[in-house]
């Protein structure tokens, strides 16, 4: 393997490790749990290939055009990243509080789309590494790398979420609620870090 190829290795690595850890799939797992707890398993089964499939053209969407379409909109990236923080906690909220009905379910919304696609996979995180990979990225071999590297990474997502639903049998109905209420506190401490982030931030960039 020539240095080219040891140089795009190490990118598809890089990629693939970053995104991993930001998209975190097994922490995903107990979350998807939740949001699709009133689904049956069919329902839940097309729920996690929505739900990678929005996510992945999302990143994909953003790697591509995330930069102008920014711009265009005089939209910075922590806006970005406190928008999502917010939607993610209103989630958070409803998960906690136990509501009778999935988050997300009222008014025909999907889940799968959002909150689940966006922004809980496809989130600020995760758009802002792929877009930073992407202008980075010098000749054709490490645009590959990147495409290969996101793509690994929600093949993890959807494998975790494929079997979620045999991980719901064993838990029963009890220890679903359980998750959900662990579900629902873990994901308001990412909202608020993604919030706190984003106040850094502007902060960070105010004169």
């Amino acid at each position: 393997m020539g240095v080219a190829g040891v140089v795009t290795a190490q990118l598809l690595g890089s990629v693939f490790v970053t995104l991993f850890v930001i998209m975190d799939p097994p922490g995903t797992v107990p979350i998807f749990i939740a949001l699709t707890s009133s689904m049956t398993a069919h329902q839940r089964v097309r729920a996690a290939r929505q739900a990678v499939t929005v996510a992945f053209a999302v990143i994909v969407a953003f790697a591509v055009f995330g930069r102008a379409l920014l711009d265009y909109l005089h939209i910075s990236l922590p806006a970005l990243q406190g928008a999502g923080g917010l939607l993610l906690l209103l989630v958070a909220l409803e998960l906690l509080t136990g509501k009778d009905e999935a988050p997300g379910s009222a008014d025909g919304v999907n889940v799968a789309l959002v909150p689940l696609g966006t922004p809980l996979l496809a989130g600020p995180g995760a758009i802002v590494a792929t877009m930073v990979f992407v202008q980075q990225a010098d000749v054709a071999a490490d645009y590959v790398a990147i495409g290969l590297g996101v793509l690994l990474v929600h093949v993890c997502l959807w494998l975790g979420m494929r079997f979620a639903g045999q991980i719901h049998r064993v838990l029963g109905t009890s220890g679903t609620t359980l998750v959900t209420r662990i579900a629902g506190l873990l994901l308001s401490a990412i909202a608020v870090q993604l919030i706190a982030d984003a106040v850094r931030a502007f902060v960070a960039t105010t004169p």
